[in-house]
């Protein structure tokens, strides 16, 4: 069993299914996400598929997609 902490490799989660958004742009600069097997979810950067995964309880991603689909964020985007 592989020990999930934030900021781990994302090669070491082998056993996930990441995917992304069909909103996401076919150069492969995309946010995925996948969720783990204890219910937390991880979250990478597709240009970087080993780097660092970012691991998130379910009431954190909860609240932040509240927050995206309320418009908090986009102050974001240029």
């Amino acid at each position: 069993m592989v020990e999930i902490y934030n900021g781990m490799s994302a090669t070491r989660l082998n056993e996930v299914h990441w995917r992304r958004s069909t909103y996401s742009n076919p150069s492969g600069n995309c946010v995925e996400v996948a969720r783990l097997t204890g219910g937390d979810i991880a979250v990478r950067n597709s240009r970087d598929p080993g780097g660092p995964a970012l691991i998130y309880t379910p009431a954190e991603i909860e609240a932040f997609l509240r927050g995206a689909k309320g418009g908090e964020f986009d102050d974001l985007i240029v």
